[in-house]
């Protein structure tokens, strides 16, 4: 019994491939000269009989996967991971009454990864474009108090009725250095 993926299979035979591709270039004499060998993915051929009932859609769910190029870990007497079915080939005779047998090529990849790495979208702040905009508060109401010699915060404040806080919070002189001719707000 054997594992490709979540498929569990009854394994007959299985035969591993090994190659690698080389680049040569002939001389005058002699073999050809070699400068580079590349080793090729590894590929697995196994023979495997699907039996029972539900054989035909082992057979289909297995080919889906091929289609769909699924990675998939083969655990037999050989070990492979990151492999997808390159092929399959089903081979039905008088000897399988309740099955069939098939070939499945499998063939080890390496997903390429890549540095670049996707910038997150740059937030903009939020900005009230588009909303009402607050209208700054006039002092529509506002009366103001051209200063004389002698004015105080507190004599301002007896005169109009305003608070002597509120009066240094709006005009921002100190107490003792009121100027003469300045405009202040008293209400």
């Amino acid at each position: 019994m054997a594992k490709l993926g979540n498929y569990n299979l009854f394994v007959i035979s299985e035969s591993p491939q090994y190659s690698v591709q080389t680049t040569s270039y002939p001389v005058e004499k002699g073999i050809a000269f070699t400068d580079h060998v590349k080793p090729e993915p590894e590929s697995l051929q196994i023979e495997v009989f699907l039996s029972g009932s539900s054989y035909q859609k082992t057979l289909d769910q297995l080919k889906n996967s091929m289609y769909r190029g699924d990675i998939m870990t083969y655990s037999g007497r050989f070990i492979m991971r990151n492999v997808i079915i390159e092929s399959i080939s089903s081979n039905a005779d008088k000897s399988a009454k309740n099955g069939i047998q098939a070939s499945i090529t499998l063939k080890q990849i390496r997903v390429a990864t890549t540095p670049y790495v996707k910038p997150n979208p740059q937030t903009k702040p939020p900005t009230n474009a588009g909303k009402k905009q607050p209208t700054p508060k006039k002092p529509g109401n506002a009366v103001y108090h051209i200063t004389k010699r002698g004015d105080t915060y507190r004599g301002l404040s007896k005169k109009y009725g305003t608070p002597v806080s509120q009066l240094r919070a709006w005009n921002k002189y100190p107490d003792t250095k009121i100027p003469v001719g300045v405009k202040l707000r008293v209400k």
